[in-house]
């Protein structure tokens, strides 16, 4: 089922600019999630630009958190995170990020699929310029 969703949650918009709301569209069994952005955010050290891309959750047994992103088309493996759970309740999938510093882009912390109690949780991108 395809649905179109907000992206951010109210904390996420009071430190983002609107032009950062992406339109996305889901798919429940992988948790497939199209995402459209219009600024650059950062996700575990790789800065997306603006664009498309999809987000999904590999398809591993017994291990469900771990996220790859993709092309829009999905013919460009660009990132492939081991991500860690993380709990709230959510009406609706929402993206949420760090607040961003002046002159980076904004760094992506929490992904919940529509409907879903657990999400996923990304580190920092500032922590990967310190490794």
């Amino acid at each position: 089922m395809k649905q179109y969703i907000p992206a951010f949650a109210a904390l996420a918009l009071s430190f983002m600019s609107s032009a950062l709301v992406p339109a996305l569209k889901a798919d429940q069994s992988n948790k497939k999630t199209e995402i459209i952005i219009d600024q650059p955010i950062a996700v575990e050290g790789t800065v997306l630009s603006p664009g498309s891309y999809v987000m999904k959750v590999l398809d591993l047994p017994g291990d469900r958190t771990i996220v790859q992103i993709f092309d829009g088309e999905e013919n460009h493996l660009i990132n492939t995170i081991f991500a860690a759970y993380s709990v709230m309740p959510a009406d609706e999938g929402t993206f949420e990020f760090y607040k961003s510093r002046d002159g980076q882009p904004t760094a992506l912390h929490t992904w919940f699929y529509p409907g879903d109690t657990n999400g996923f949780a990304f580190r920092d991108s500032r922590s990967f310029a310190a490794e």
